[in-house]
């Protein structure tokens, strides 16, 4: 089975396309379970994301929380939201991807009026139940938006009418009134949370500690734990190894150094080591992953 991977820039924002400058739209009929880590890992967008769980259960990880999403829910993830797909087995999950420019011009009443009050709220996501009316009635428009674009290529206008039954639904039923402190609070300490990840991936290689990675975002060794900790839900450390690890995963596929060699370059102590935490994540060794890597490229 091919594995995935998100790409994201130094700040986690992903660096893919969603449609085109013309119609910004993209439809993705995703397995959560074909990503590397059967996750698609943390990333932001300025785009709107709307996502329904056709197959298996989702964990969806957006700031503090973590949200269990059985098959028949929804989620809706706002513009700019730090956010994380995890899932435990297979896991289809179509989504749609799109600019909130599509539904109207920035500056334009509709725009001003209906679509900025919720991008600029404290809202950073809604999830859609199958037992609430206004909850259902989204996830049944959603799913005749996947449908439209699996079976019409000719399916511009009425996508977007869709999504502007959507919003109009959204609009009237998510409350925009709450305080936004918590908000920009998360905010602040996510740019922290983006500083210190962006010093792990340019030091991995090197014996970096938690104070170092603290003192890259000007915080105490606490203050690091804590931000980490509230935000993606691992430590810092922790985080470090799944990093080295992902790193070092690529170079037994892409060359033929030897896991020893491996292993110091990607800032593992020992050989040793490294083989056991590559076992923990990967549930095969260095050498058996190269293997199936290779074969199932070949």
């Amino acid at each position: 089975m091919d594995s995935y991977k998100i790409t994201t820039d130094e700040t986690l924002r992903e660096t893919i396309r969603h449609g085109s400058s013309s119609y910004p739209f993209a439809y993705y009929p995703e397995n959560i379970w074909q990503f590397d880590f059967h996750r698609i890992d943390w990333h932001w967008h300025h785009e709107l994301e709307f996502l329904i769980v056709a197959e298996g259960t989702a964990s969806c990880l957006v700031g503090t929380n973590k949200i269990e999403l059985p098959k028949g829910y929804g989620i809706f993830i706002n513009s700019g939201i730090l956010h994380r797909f995890e899932a435990q087995c297979s896991t289809f999950v179509p989504n749609i991807v799109f600019s909130p420019t599509l539904l109207a011009p920035e500056k334009s009443l509709i725009y001003e009026k209906y679509i900025s009050p919720v991008i600029s709220s404290s809202v950073p996501f809604q999830i859609f139940t199958p037992s609430t009316t206004w909850e259902n009635h989204t996830l049944q428009l959603l799913s005749q938006i996947f449908t439209l674009q699996e079976t019409e290529p000719e399916n511009e206008l009425c996508t977007i009418q869709l999504l502007f039954q959507i919003w109009d639904i959204l609009f009237k039923n998510i409350n925009l009134t709450s305080n936004s402190d918590d908000f920009h609070r998360l905010t602040h300490k996510q740019a922290r949370l983006q500083t210190m990840m962006q010093y792990i991936y340019d030091h991995y290689m090197e014996d970096i500690t938690l104070e170092m990675i603290a003192a890259s975002a000007s915080i105490s060794k606490s203050g690091a734990l804590h931000i980490f900790q509230s935000g993606i839900h691992i430590s810092p450390v922790a985080y470090l190894i799944q990093y080295r690890l992902a790193q070092a995963a690529e170079l037994l596929y892409a060359t033929q150094k030897s896991v020893s060699s491996i292993a110091e370059e990607t800032g593992f102590t020992s050989s040793g080591y490294f083989c056991r935490k590559f076992r923990q994540h990967y549930h095969m060794s260095p050498n058996a992953y190269r293997k199936k890597r290779t074969e199932s490229s070949s």
